[in-house]
């Protein structure tokens, strides 16, 4: 049996800075193709850094690798049990996810998170890799993506390409649902590769926006 123990942070600190390093990318590269502060780059390279959904999105949309490469050890098989009062919780400016466990298989690869949105505020990404698929246990969850809006209910379900900007909204109230991220398994090979972020589009798993 494994239990998840890591650190959200640590982790993050080491994965980054391995995939920063095997693409070739200075502190100062990433920072302008990530929009994000070199300062802060450093800091979550050394582990003292406080990662939020919007700085992972940004970092999984400018390094083209799955979110899961950059929070989580690979497990080593057997049964995972996570329980929801210790999965650390990586907050956003509404939502809050859990990641609970990453799935291989054949050429696809999932991710699980327990996603929470809070009411008052909209949570935004301007998209990032992989297909998206989100269904509501309780609340109403407004989702827009690429402009077309629509309001799901408890049991609904949506998906569709993260490369298109898209943002959660809790409509009334708290929303709970259940967010699965879908990768194409050599995504995470191409972590070795040099970055190329004018490089192809194509991709058999995703629509256009």
């Amino acid at each position: 049996m494994e239990h998840q123990g890591e650190s959200v942070r640590g982790m993050l600190a080491e994965n980054l800075r391995r995939a920063r390093v095997q693409r070739g990318l200075s502190l100062s590269e990433l920072s302008r193709q990530s929009m994000i502060g070199k300062a802060t780059l450093s800091q979550l390279e050394a582990g003292t850094g406080n990662p939020t959904i919007e700085t992972v999105f940004s970092l999984s949309r400018a390094l083209q690798m799955p979110i899961s490469d950059l929070l989580e050890q690979r497990p080593t098989g057997g049964m995972t049990v996570v329980r929801a009062a210790e999965a650390e919780v990586l907050r956003g400016e509404a939502v809050e996810l859990r990641p609970l466990r990453r799935i291989e298989c054949g050429n696809t690869v999932f991710e699980v998170y327990d996603q929470r949105v809070r009411p008052g505020r909209k949570q935004d990404s301007l998209g990032h890799v992989g297909i998206e698929h989100t269904i509501v246990q309780a609340g109403a969850l407004g989702v827009e993506v690429d402009g077309r809006q629509v309001e799901l209910g408890p049991g609904d379900y949506v998906g569709f390409d993260a490369a298109c900007p898209h943002s959660y909204t809790a409509v009334d109230g708290p929303v709970w649902s259940v967010l699965l991220l879908q990768y194409r398994a050599d995504q995470r090979s191409n972590a070795a590769l040099p970055h190329h972020p004018g490089g192809s589009s194509a991709d058999p798993l995703k629509g256009g926006c």
